[in-house]
Order: C-alpha cells, then structure tokens, then sequence
C-alpha cells in the first residue's frame, strides 16, 4: 500500500469519525502529494512522499513558532496538532547521538575531512528522512569546527 493510498484510506475513517480538523488536514497533504506526483509522474515513488510529507511538517513547525512569537496560542496549538498528524506518517527521527555518529562515519567516508559540503552530502544521504537538516548542519559544523 502506497502512501497516498494509505492517506486516503485515513480520510475516509476520519470523514466516517467526524473529525473534522482531522479530514481536512489529510486533504492538504493529499493535495500536495498529488501535485508532486503530477510534477514526477514517471519517478514518482515513496520516497518523493516522504519528502512531501517533510516539506508540509516544517510548514507546520514554521508556522506554529512564528504564532508562538505573535500571541497567538490558539493557532499555534492548531498548527502542532497538525504537525503531529503529519509525523504519523514520516519515519521515526534518530537521537542526536545517533545521527552524531552517522555524521563521523560521513566524516571518515570523505577524503577531505575539512569541507563541510561533502559531509554534509554524505551525511544527509545516509539520514535522508529520518533527521532534519538543521540538526545534522549543527552537528557537522561541530564536529569539523577546530577545538
């Protein structure tokens, strides 16, 4: 079962369960999901899905932080609710020890231990999915950083 069609299984239940905010979240991803595979119809796969599926979960912590900031509590919580959906569906995140030692191992890969572009590449290859860009630059930049 593809993810899309997973999605649209859970859409059917939450119509069948009333849940509203619950329906119309699934709804926007599988609009999004629809549009990119309209986009890549012939590689579309999973994985493309999965990226989707980031891309709508930073949304949600973007926007969830910026109502944070502007006062508005109500619109956050909305926002993490949906969040929380949406990680449902993406693959478990790893501890930051884990994808620490999956940068050293990017490291050790590289022939070039100083540039931080090819570990970045190596490492985020490896992670794809399962940590955030932001957590794996901060950790490489760490590491390579001269203590």
């Amino acid at each position: 079962m593809t993810l899309i069609d997973r999605i649209s299984q859970d859409i059917k239940d939450a119509m069948r369960a009333s849940d509203s905010e619950r329906t119309s979240t699934l709804r926007l991803l599988l609009a999004s999901l629809r549009n990119a595979e309209i986009a890549d119809k012939k590689n579309f796969s999973d994985e493309i899905a999965l990226s989707v599926l980031q891309r709508e979960a930073k949304k949600r912590a973007e926007a969830a932080a910026a109502y944070v900031k502007g006062n508005r509590p109500e619109l956050a919580q909305k926002e993490q609710n949906e969040l929380q959906l949406i990680a449902a569906y993406l693959p478990a995140q790893l501890t930051r020890e884990e994808v620490a030692a999956a940068v050293d191992e990017a490291i050790a890969a590289s022939g070039d231990q100083r540039q931080f572009g090819a570990v970045m590449k190596l490492a985020m290859q490896k992670l794809k999915g399962q940590a955030d860009g932001k957590v794996v630059s901060e950790i490489v930049k760490e590491k390579l950083s001269p203590s």
